[in-house]
This record gives structure tokens, sequence and C-alpha cells, in this order.
């Protein structure tokens, strides 16, 4: 009984924020090595379901990295990278979007599997508009957002309330470039006025000190990450996150959360609970 009490009490403490969010959106980036490890992918596939069923429109941007690489290692092909960004050659790109669609069709098959309906489509589907990215060397085919086809979001939210977005885009000549999936979604959370955006990591968030998970940050404001960054506190895969993430807050989205997603159901622990378990970054 003292169990089935407290499982009653969880509900009630998700009950605020489930009326909240409900037919609000939500921005999630997914990615990384966490994206391969099917005990991983379990659980966040079970949560973004959850969201779904609660009436919270949700729009998965998720990256391919690792499996990029793998299979460019099998092909002879080299992966280089100039500041965390993969330099992109046609041979590259062809690899990059067609490990890129592969997951995203993995994905909308099990989200499916769940019950969900699911939109699965690429940004290159006159979604995310790009221009060449512009670096101290070329980067190839690589591009950074300059807009979005915000109709035809609407339309896939309002028809499948959860869409699986693969980070390519369109110029304005018709050519397609590979991005930054943590720019892509700090770009789309505010065009389209998300109520949150959501980082799902391999790490806790934010530590004063990266070798002391004692100094775990619960909640920081835009201008102290800033500094932090500045100090170098902020160093190495977690700049691009919380500096998409500023990017995202100072546009007017209300929330940035970095989460690990290797805790079990994390990204529930995050919104509907009062302490949560990442950190969270607000104007």
């Amino acid at each position: 009984m003292e169990e089935a009490i407290r499982k009653a009490d969880v509900l009630i403490e998700a009950l605020s924020y489930i009326r909240k969010f409900r037919g609000k959106t939500f921005v999630i980036k997914y990615g990384g090595s966490i994206l391969l490890e099917k005990s991983v992918r379990e659980k966040v596939i079970q949560d973004l379901v959850f969201l779904y069923f609660m009436g919270i429109n949700v729009i998965l941007v998720h990256g391919g990295g690792p499996n990029i690489t793998e299979a460019l290692k099998k092909m002879n092909l080299k992966s280089e990278f100039y500041k965390g960004i993969r330099i992109t050659d046609p041979d590259t790109f062809l690899v990059v979007e067609s490990e890129l669609m592969e997951l995203n069709a993995l994905l909308v098959k099990e989200l499916k599997g769940l019950g969900a309906k699911v939109g699965g489509v690429s940004g290159k589907e006159d979604l995310i508009f790009v221009r060449k990215k512009e670096e101290d060397i070329d980067l190839g085919l690589v591009g950074e957002a300059t807009d979005i086809n915000l109709p035809k979001f609407k339309e896939l939210l309002d028809k499948d309330h959860l869409v699986v977005l693969a980070p390519l885009g369109k110029d304005s000549q018709g050519k397609v470039y590979n991005i930054n999936a943590d720019e892509v979604a700090s770009f789309l959370s505010y065009k389209i006025s998300a109520e949150k955006l959501v980082f799902l990591t391999n790490v806790k968030g934010i530590l004063r000190d990266s070798a002391d998970e004692d100094s775990f940050i619960s909640s920081i404001k835009e201008e102290e990450a800033g500094k932090l960054i500045e100090k170098k506190v902020i160093s190495e895969g977690m700049i691009p996150k919380v500096t998409a993430g500023l990017f995202a807050v100072d546009r007017g989205v209300k929330k940035v959360h970095i989460i690990d997603a290797k805790i079990p159901h994390a990204l529930l622990l995050e919104i509907f609970t009062d302490k949560g378990i990442g950190t969270e970054i607000t104007r």
C-alpha cells in the first residue's frame, strides 16, 4: 500500500507540470554515443512517448556522429573536425546523409512501436534554410541555419505532435548542407517559440569543477554561464551545448536543460519533478 501511495504522490507532483506544458512545444536534441546505446535509447523513447501522450508537441533533433565516423572508417575516409565541427567534403556528405536518414528511420520506428504518431523528416525538405558556414578554414558542405519553414513545421506538429528531424538544410540555390545538430535545435527552438530546449547528453550537466561531481550546478543564469565559458570552467564538448543554449535563451526560449540521458527516465525526472536532475539555464 505504501508503494502505491508513493506512486500516487509522484503523479500528483507531476500534475501541475502536465497542466502547464500541455499544448506547448519542446525541442529536444539527442545524439552522440547515447543514441547508439539501446538500453539508454529505450528509456529516452519511452519518455518521448510519455510527453506525446501528455499533449506536448515534441521536435526531436538527432545527430549521428559516432555512426558517421564508423561508416567513414569502413570506407577508408578520414573523419576531420575543426572546432568540433565535422569537415564535410562531397564524399563525406554522402555518408553523413545516409547515416542520418538511417538513424531517423530507426527512431521513428521505435517511437511508433510505443503507439505515437510520428513524422520523420530531413531539414532539406524545405524545412531548414541555410548558408555555407564560414570559418578560418573551408568546412566543405557545412551550413548554418538562417530561417525555417514555420508554417510547415506547425503543420507537421498539428498532424503528428512528434517530429523527428535530421539536421540537414538547403541554401537559396537548393544545395544541401550538413548542420551541427546542437545549432539546429537551438535555432529551431527560438524560431518556433518553444517552451523548452533540452540537450540529452552523457554527462550530469554543468560543473564548476569538471573533476568534482559535487560541484554540479542545478540552475544557472545566462550571464553566469557566459562567464564560466570565458573562464574555461565550461570547456570541450560542453561549450557547443551551453553556447547553443545561451543563443536560445537570449532570444526568448524560457528554459534550456542539459541532462544526463544515462539516468533512466532523465527527461521525465527533469521536467515533471520539483527538483529535476540536470542543469537549467534561464534569463
